[in-house]
């Protein structure tokens, strides 16, 4: 099985700390999508920012996530800002 490290956006600090909230592989991520992700990250490490949920959705994709298209950069950026109240 290959580890997060392998998908695109992903390096090994934020594996660390997608392991250390229950995401320990691709498929794991993938299943959960990466608002849930997200999500999880910020609870644990409320710094973690709008990038973080940009790479994560690139890396579900298999795209970098400067590459994202407009609407869904648009669309994780609402529920970003939703999440900061």
């Amino acid at each position: 099985m290959a580890g997060l490290t392998s998908m695109k956006n992903i390096g090994k600090e934020l594996e660390r700390k997608l392991t250390a909230v229950g995401v320990d592989s691709p498929e794991a991520l993938t299943e959960l999508g990466s608002k849930h992700a997200f999500f999880r990250l910020k609870e644990v490490y409320p710094q973690v920012c709008l990038v973080h949920l940009y790479a994560l959705e690139g890396a579900i994709r298999d795209i970098e996530f400067n590459c994202l298209p407009e609407d869904t950069k648009q669309e994780l950026k609402a529920f970003s800002d939703f999440l900061k109240g």
